[in-house]
Formats: structure tokens, sequence, C-alpha cells
């Protein structure tokens, strides 16, 4: 070999490792700590400013942080709304919009705040009992509304006696009466209602407006004469067991008078008043008792008459009207194909699409979500978000046109990572030929000469979807070396109500028989080693696991995290215990008790042969952790590789704090790596 050649081949080697040396690696878990997305974005009424909530991970507390900051519509001026360095949110403009009212955290409790543009100063103007929220600023700025939580009394049964001094007994008994006495996420609930409350903008003494043993939670709104407050509760006589049920009231500021506007059964919510105040657009529906229904919007007169349904041309629900300055039509989100949109509909219905990619803020799996405000000049603020990155800081105008970022809060890490590729997959249902959409990510430097292993990503809900959104629990497990695969089967929303009603009286069904055919489809491109399929999901997703691997013995390990597997003690133990019964299944548990026991993958556990990892969190109230331990315990009684884990303190949100989220992510690629 001579001196030339042997030079150009040294050179050739060096090119190739600076090559590597220049690839980006994968994203990885404490990548994870490094992510920050934009939430509730808040446009100014000249369409000049948004304020939002920023938020990201602390890695030091292992927490999800909240703070405001404001930004021009052009991204200039990014800065922090105040030096307060607490939880913060519900900003919200006042109508001249010269000042911003917010809630932060104090050693109090969390309190109402203001912020002025013109001095940048930021004031407390509240002394308040519990949290406030739905703030809403009066027409003429000088109150603000808001719900907030007014502590009741329990039932007490007998009087303890008295303790000597000094004396260390056991806590006294807690006893309850009410049907919904816990909730997953903050445990038992304490006695009481929330009401509405006006307080000055300029600080005072606020004042209840609403009474009566009835929740009205919901954000009020004002009339557009400032004596009224419209909103959404249930405050007939049997409220607590017509708990589907909610209608829109107005009440008087001066004298709390309560007018009901609608009287249907079914939930009636989220009013919007038209800009001369003559109008209130809102969405529900006529509850037929099923499974899903898709949510319609709705105009009536502000007194209630001349209620009207706007037939808009899309079978999907929706959500978050919000009228155009002219008053000629409005503005809404909805889910199409797994894509949350916002569109705008005239008073006839006739539907435009002003912009899709709305959400990111679940930051963990790839769910909808997000919000939009839109200024007086027809400029709308929105959360933005792609497989390449979770919920950033957009705006589009109304009229029609591209979406503009506004801010790149990940800027700093995702562009220097190498993700899986998100891309589309369309196929049909075996069963009755139903076109079902899914999506396939591939692993960082995806080599198509390669087989790859399946892992196969079931979505909770199961009346809910799955998109083309930032998920970092996929990449992470993309950068494992995973094809993943998550599909939208039937009773996924987005795709209209006859494809989300499809598991009436009938689930787990032929959801299933979705979810195999897509692996066969995903198998069907010739990169899948067929022998390593693995399969995971989490809630309505750990049930379809279950069912998955009761079902058949084609993949060589499961993770069946937070699952149902016996709906007749979930029904009766859960929090949400009272919601079951006719939507889900026909009957309450003891009067068709074979209906329930047919659908619970626990029925199905002599079946299983797979190596499974059975995971749940200590808190978790949803489902509950003696579902998980049905399942562990079948299969320790079987002798089948089985591993319990318990995320201690961790609810239904199981990867709620950053630590959780890895720890997940890491224990089901760890078990999956055993087999």
């Amino acid at each position: 070999m001579n001196l030339k050649n042997t030079l150009l081949i040294i050179c050739c080697i060096c090119q190739s490792l600076l090559v590597v040396a220049q690839e980006k690696p994968a994203f990885s878990s404490l990548d994870v700590f490094e992510l920050e997305w934009a939430e509730r974005p808040q446009i100014s009424p000249d369409g000049k400013t948004i304020v939002y909530t920023r938020r990201g991970m602390d890695i030091m507390t292992d927490r999800r942080i909240s703070r405001l900051w404001i930004v021009n519509a052009d991204g200039t001026n990014h800065e922090k709304l105040s030096s307060m360095d607490v939880s913060e949110g519900n900003a919200t403009w006042s109508p001249d919009g010269k000042r911003i009212a917010f809630t932060a955290s104090t050693k109090q409790g969390s309190e109402l705040f203001m912020y002025w543009l013109k001095t940048g100063r930021v004031a407390r103007i509240s002394q308040l009992p519990s949290s406030p929220r739905g703030l809403k600023w009066s027409p003429d700025g000088k109150q603000l509304a808001f719900s907030m939580f007014v502590q009741g009394r329990e039932l007490a049964l007998v009087k303890p006696p008295k303790r000597p001094k000094g004396a260390k007994w056991a806590d006294a008994p807690r006893i309850t009466t009410r049907l919904k006495h816990e909730a997953d996420g903050s445990g038992y609930m304490r006695p009481g209602f929330s009401h509405l409350f006006v307080i000055p903008s300029e600080g005072g003494s606020p004042r209840q407006i609403t009474a009566g043993n009835f929740q009205h939670r919901s954000a009020p709104v004002w009339s557009k004469d400032g004596k009224h407050l419209y909103f959404s509760s249930n405050r007939s006589e049997d409220w607590e067991y017509d708990f589907r049920n909610s209608e829109l009231y107005k009440v008087s500021v001066l004298d709390g008078k309560i007018t009901p506007l609608t009287t249907r059964m079914g939930p009636d919510r989220s009013p919007a008043i038209s800009p001369d105040g003559k109008k209130i657009a809102y969405v529900g529906f006529t509850d037929k008792k099923q499974t899903y229904q898709n949510t319609y919007l709705y105009v009536m007169d502000a007194n209630g008459q001349n209620n009207k349904r706007i037939n808009v041309k899309l079978d999907q629900s929706i959500a978050s009207p919000t009228w155009a300055a002219d008053g000629k039509g409005l503005y809404f989100m909805y889910d199409e194909h797994g894509n949350t949109k916002i569109g705008h509909t005239d008073l006839n219905g006739n539907v435009r699409m002003i912009t899709n990619n709305v959400g990111g803020t679940s930051v963990a799996r790839p769910y909808g979500g997000g919000s939009y405000t839109v200024s007086k000049n027809g400029m709308i603020a929105f959360n933005h978000t792609t497989p390449a990155h979770p919920a950033e800081l957009a705006t589009v105008n109304t009229k029609g046109g591209s979406a503009s970022l506004v801010l790149s809060l990940n800027d700093d890490i995702l562009p220097h990572r190498t993700l899986g590729q998100v891309e589309e997959i369309w196929y049909k249902s075996s069963f009755d030929g139903r076109k079902v959409q899914g999506w396939i990510v591939k692993p960082p430097f995806f080599d198509a000469n390669k087989k790859y292993p399946l892992m196969v990503e079931n979505h909770g809900g199961p009346i809910s979807n799955y998109g083309d959104r930032f998920s970092p629990e996929v990449q992470l497990y993309a950068s494992a070396g995973y094809v993943v695969f998550y599909p939208n089967p039937r009773g996924s929303t987005s795709y209209g109500e006859e494809f989300a009603n499809l598991l009436y009286h009938n689930y787990p069904g032929e959801d299933y028989n979705d979810v195999m055919d897509g692996v066969d489809a995903v198998i069907a491109k010739g990169y899948i080693a067929k022998d390593s399929l693995y399969v995971t999901g989490g809630s309505a997703g750990g049930i379809m696991t279950a069912w998955m691997i009761g079902k058949n013995n084609r993949f060589k390990a499961a993770a069946v995290i937070k699952p149902v597997m016996n709906w007749i003690s979930k029904t009766l133990v859960a929090d949400n215990y009272y919601g079951y019964a006719n939507t889900r299944y026909p009957g309450q548990p003891w009067e068709n008790p074979m209906e329930y026991w047919k659908f619970s993958p626990i029925s199905l556990v002599g079946n299983i042969e797979t190596p499974t990892l059975v995971m749940v969190g200590t808190a978790d109230m949803r489902t509950p952790l003696s579902e998980a331990k049905q399942l562990y315990h079948a299969l320790k009684l079987r002798k089948i590789e089985t591993a319990l884990v318990e995320v201690p303190g961790a609810y239904h949100l199981i990867a709620n704090r950053p630590s959780q989220l890895i720890t997940k992510v890491e224990h089901i690629l760890a078990w999956f790596e055993r087999y």
C-alpha cells in the first residue's frame, strides 16, 4: 500500500470518527427534568402581549413547577411576571389591558395578586380562607369573581370523652354520609361546598354570592352590565345522584337571587357571553346514558329563551367556545383523528379550521389538552405541540395563515437530542373493516435493514385518544431500542360519536381486535423481530394489556400499569364508584354480576403465560392498589413469572413527579430486558 492510499484511509477513518462524535445522543431519563412547557396562554385585549404559565421540572424538589411569564406577541421582552419564586397561575387580563390578576402561593395558602403593566409592581389583594379559582374580571374592571371552597361540617354521632391533660389518644374516627367523599390525587375530601365570590380589584374583603348545599366549581362569567354572574352547576334536589347533569344559571351580584336558564337532563357548561351581552353560547348534550356522547354547541338569549343548537358540520365534541369580536360566530376547540384543533363557526354552523397541533400539556404520554385565547383584534394565542416538542407558546391570526411560534422553551435540550421519528399508520380492523389509526415511533438512528423489538403502548380512558404529540415516555422507550406502536382502537375519541360509543356495554370488546390488527400491520412493514413483542399501558391501557395477554401468548413480556382487574370490586371501591352502572355495563354489580365479570380481565387470568410486571401507585383511588394485587396474587398462585411494583405515595397519575415518570419507564424497560 502506498503512502497516498494510507493517508486516504486515515482521512476516511477520521471523518467517520468525527461524524460519530458529532452525532446527537438519544433522549434519556434525566432529560425529563429539562423539559418545559407553556400552559394557559392569555393574550392581551390589544393582541400585543401574552402572559402564560411556564411549567417545568425541579430536579431538587422532584416536582412540577408553575411560574407566570410575560412576553410580547412577537417573542420580544420575555420576562418573569413577578419576582416571587412561588407557584403562580390563573393569570387573567383586565378589560382595559392595564392589569393582570393572578394567584400565587403564600405561607397562608393561595391568594389573589395584581400586576400593573405600567409600573411592573405586584401586590397581594386578598386574605382568603381557601384557594380561589376561575378568576374573571367585571366589565368595568372594578371587581373580580371567582369560585372558592367553604368549609362545612360532617355528621357527628358521638361526643368523645374528655381526655386527661397530656394524654396521647388515637385520632377520632372519621365519618361521612356523602356519596362522593374522596378523590384521587387529594384523598379524603373535606366536607363543604364551593361558592362564587366577588372582591374589589383594588383589594378588600370577598363577598359570597351563592349559597346552599350545592357545588359551584365552574368559572363564573359576568353579564355585560356587571349585575349578574353566569355559571354551570347542579342545584337539583337529588344532585348527588344526578351527577351527570348540570344546568346554566345566572345569579344577581346584588342580592344572590339565582335563575335557572336551562332545564334538560344532561351536562350544560362553558357559558360565553356575546360581545353585545344579548346571547349566551355554551356546550352540552341531552344525556342518553351512553358510554360516550358528542358535546354540541348551543346559543340562547341571555334570559334563557330561544335556545338552539348550532349544527356544526363536525362529528366531534365541541369545547371552549369563545365569541368572535363581531358577534357573528364563535371559536372553539375539537379533536379530530388524534389532533386537537381550533375552529370557527358562524351561527349557521359553517366551520373552518383555523389551526391544529394544539396541546402538549400532559407531558408524559401523547394525550390531548391545551387552551387558547382571542384578542379583540383577532389574534389567537395557544399551546402548540408536535412529536418533537411539548407545548410551546404560539399565535395565529383568526383570518387564516400559518401559526407562529412565539417561544421555543426547549431549544436548549431537544434540538441537541436525536428523537425517535413518529409516523402515522392507518389499517383495517379484521372484525368489521373499520379504519383504525395509530402511530409508530422508531428508535433513534433507525436502520431499516435491522429487526427491532416491538412495544405496544395502550392508551387510557378508554374514552380518550393518543395523537401526534410529544411524549417523553414514548421517546424513552424508543431510545431503549424499541419500535413503539400506540393505536387509537374503537372507543377512542376524535373519530365520531359512533366510533367512540362502540364500547357501550362492550368493554373490553373488539378494541382488542383493533390493537392486535395494528400489531400485525406494523410487523408487515418488515423491520420487527416477530418473536420480540412486548405490551404495556396504564389505566384503561392496563386493562387492555391484561386482556391481551389473557387472550393470546404472542408477547414475550407485559407491564400492566394501574389496571382494573375486577369490575365488581373496582366499581364499589374506586373514588368514582358511583359512575359506572348503565353507562359502562347494564345495572349495578349486584344486579348483573356476570355481565361485570365477563368483561373483567381477572376472568382470563387462567390463560396467562406471559411474564408480567404489575405496577400501581399506593395512593391510587381511581384504580386502587387492590386491583393490581388481584392480578399479582393470581399470577403468583399460578407460578407465572411476575413482580409487583408499588410506587410510594403516587396516585392515579403515577408519573406526576419527574422521578416517578422515570422510574415507571425504567421498571418497564428492565422487565422487558429480562425476556
